[in-house]
Order: structure tokens, then C-alpha cells, then sequence
């Protein structure tokens, strides 16, 4: 399993529930097609979930001499 995931906003979430949003918000994503990358956590992953049809996600292995957070 990768130790990031790049998640990038691909859909606007105008016309969906205001919890939609704030999940979005909550992952660090405002304006479509920006991308964060997030630490690979069943909380992360749960919040992915709850917009899998917004957001497209990869994974991004960790390169050497990075920041072991």
C-alpha cells in the first residue's frame, strides 16, 4: 500500500449536500482540479469514500530522504 495518496478534485461540487463539501474542505480541496496529497489513513480513506464520484486519487510512494512525518 502507498504511503501518500494524491487526491485531486475532477468534479464541482455545486448541486451536492453541504456535508459534501465540508468533506471536501476537510481534505484540503477548494478549486477544481487542485490536488493535495494526504497520508494514507482509514480516516483519510473514509472521507474519500463520501466523494469517490468528485475526486480521482493515486498513490505517490514516499521518496527517499523525504520527511518521515
Amino acid at each position: 500500500m502507498a504511503d501518500m495518496l494524491q487526491i485531486t478534485l475532477v468534479r464541482s461540487p455545486i448541486g451536492y449536500p453541504e456535508r459534501q463539501r465540508r468533506v471536501l474542505r476537510g481534505l484540503g480541496l477548494g478549486k477544481m482540479n487542485t490536488s493535495v496529497i494526504q497520508a494514507d489513513q482509514p480516516s483519510i480513506r473514509g472521507m474519500i469514500k463520501h466523494v469517490r464520484h468528485l475526486v480521482a486519487v493515486a498513490p505517490v510512494e514516499r521518496r527517499e530522504g523525504e520527511n518521515n512525518e
